[in-house]
């Protein structure tokens, strides 16, 4: 039996619209590759559209990528819109864009489940920038937390565009040119205009892939200084 296999007819409206937003003449759908089944396959390069959670697919992106060049596409929403819909789900009860717009930054808190992954070259990464609409329904024995409503599914509005790092020197590029002394993560929140959380994700991320090295403390803060970019990645496909 192939692993890893999930079933088309189980597939969520984002995955599928950004599968085909994503596929070209030519290109190869749900095939199989050493036992897993890849979104798209380019001649050599697997594709694998990963709408969240990276952890999950950690161990079939370790062993493609011993053999394989594969492309890890996520795509991040900067425009959203809630849309709530009946008990029923037949008719929209309410549509309302909302104040948290998504960054370039966020990839960090998937990155941080396997970081290291991103010295391999054989891997690369896109980020789709989207606008898209979170449809939730009302379950009052298990939404509690949003006063009983759920997330159902997301649904592609629009891609803006999309950015490719093929190396994890890439990905260090991130950090802002303005940060030339050494820093630490509150630092690059601050330069970056990202939360101190998200900070912290991102420099034990860049850490890890060699983009940046601790040299020391500030008070009970680590200082970060950038490391000299020595990728030999290939260029993409």
């Amino acid at each position: 039996m192939t692993r890893n296999h999930i079933s088309v007819l189980n597939e969520k409206p984002l995955h599928a619209a950004l599968k085909k937003w994503y596929a070209r003449p030519g290109d190869r759908l749900e095939g199989s590759v050493d036992g897993y089944i890849i979104d798209i396959i380019r001649r050599d390069l697997l594709v694998e559209i990963q709408t969240g959670n990276f952890a999950a697919i950690k161990r079939k992106l370790s062993r493609l990528t011993s053999d394989h060049p594969v492309r890890l596409v996520y795509p991040v929403a900067r425009d959203k819109w809630i849309v709530r819909m009946s008990e029923d789900g037949q008719s929209r009860l309410s549509r309302r864009r909302s104040p948290k717009r998504g960054v370039i930054e966020h990839i960090f808190d998937e990155l941080v489940s396997l970081p290291e992954l991103f010295l391999n070259p054989n891997l690369s990464l896109e980020v789709v920038f989207i606008q898209e609409e979170e449809v939730r329904y009302h379950d009052a024995t298990r939404g509690w937390r949003r006063h009983g409503w759920l997330t159902d599914e997301h649904q592609l509005l629009e891609v803006q565009e999309s950015r490719l790092f093929r190396s994890s020197a890439e990905i260090g590029e991130l950090v802002p040119p303005d940060l030339s002394g050494p820093f630490t993560a509150r630092d690059l929140g601050l330069a970056g205009g990202i939360q101190h959380r998200l900070a912290q994700k991102m420099v034990y991320c860049l850490s890890r892939i060699g983009c940046i090295k601790p040299i020391g403390k500030k008070g009970k803060a680590f200082l970060y200084t950038r490391v000299g970019n020595k990728s030999t990645r290939k260029r993409e496909k």
